[in-house]
């Protein structure tokens, strides 16, 4: 990947990060389970410092169809019900977990002033498409009823997530709107989310290529993870760009410019303003997909989370 015009903090999160994959085999060397473990060595560095949270809740439990493990950020102790984000991590549905991600939704939640709950959600290839998406919204549901257990406002629930993480929020608030529950998700955060398993040319000539933080060879292993099969490529629940996105809550998508699925947002963009809803798509000059973990190096990127903080807060404050 050329690096013209990328922001100069950036750059040094992707030469370091760079530089930590080099104490590993090459990924596609290694089977999922060791991937994984790379994976969050190499981010374990980017998780460490920033806000202290009043209270952190741990829990793994079934929510109706299958097992979650979940983590719940309260940034502020005692005071009532806390509206929350249900925060999805990314990761190509294949990698990463809650604790890749663990300084991001704390972040988020010192900024906002509300809870969030961190899913982690069951990976591919050994859970393909729906599987982790059935756990995500049996969660929503449970949260419906069950909220007030975790000292949360189920009146006050928004979903969001990078990359992956925002492709599964759209699928769920889909999967809701379909099943009579258009309002219980008040707002949707995507940070740099994946809406479809086709990449063009002219992304992979300017954005992926060899040395690039996602190029397309890894974006489409990622999708053939995920996909059980061909069918799959046209189920909107799977690929929400190809969805009837009526009736969906605020949104706010979060664009990194020099990003391989930077499209994927300026579409999705377009589609929802089609559908009538109320869309806010901000394009983060010099930005890289995954731009958001360099949250302690880079304004850049602490920018973009206090915006997408004030997004949320503004829908569930």
């Amino acid at each position: 990947m050329a690096m013209d015009g990328i922001d100069p903090d950036i750059h040094r999160f992707i030469l370091r990060m760079r530089e930590d994959w080099q104490r590993f085999p090459p990924l596609e060397s290694m089977d999922f389970p060791d991937q994984r473990i790379a994976a969050e060595q190499v981010r374990a560095p980017w998780t460490v410092g920033g806000p202290v949270m009043a209270e952190t809740l741990e829990r793994t439990f079934d929510p109706g169809a299958g097992e979650l493990r979940i983590r719940v950020y309260r940034p502020v102790a005692g005071g009532g019900a806390l509206p929350a984000l249900v925060y999805v991590h990314g990761g190509g549905f294949t990698l990463f977990s809650i604790d890749t991600h663990d300084r991001l939704m704390r972040e988020y939640a010192a900024q906002g002033g509300f809870a969030v709950i961190g899913v982690d959600y069951p990976l591919a290839p050994e859970a393909k498409f729906p599987t982790a998406l059935d756990r995500i919204e049996a969660l929503m549901l449970w949260l419906k009823d069950n909220a007030g257990q975790w000292g949360i406002d189920p009146a006050r629930l928004a979903m969001g997530g990078d990359s992956a993480g925002g492709n599964l929020s759209f699928a769920t608030c889909l999967r809701l709107r379909d099943r009579g529950e258009p309002d219980l998700v008040k707002a949707i955060l995507s940070n740099y989310g994946g809406f479809t398993n086709i990449i063009s040319d002219a992304a992979e000539a300017r954005f992926g290529g060899p040395g690039a933080i996602l190029n397309r060879e890894e974006a489409r292993g990622y999708w053939a993870n995920y996909l059980r099969d061909a069918a799959d490529e046209a189920n909107p629940q799977a690929c929400p760009l190809l969805a009837d996105l009526r009736g969906f809550p605020p949104v706010f998508l979060v664009v990194a410019e020099l990003d391989l699925v930077a499209a994927d947002s300026l579409a999705m963009h377009e589609r929802l303003i089609q559908a009538g809803v109320a869309v806010e798509c901000r394009v983060y000059p010099g930005a890289v997909h995954s731009f958001l973990e360099a949250m302690s190096i880079s304004p850049l990127a602490r920018r973009a989370i206090a915006d997408g903080a004030g997004f949320i807060a503004g829908r569930v404050g």
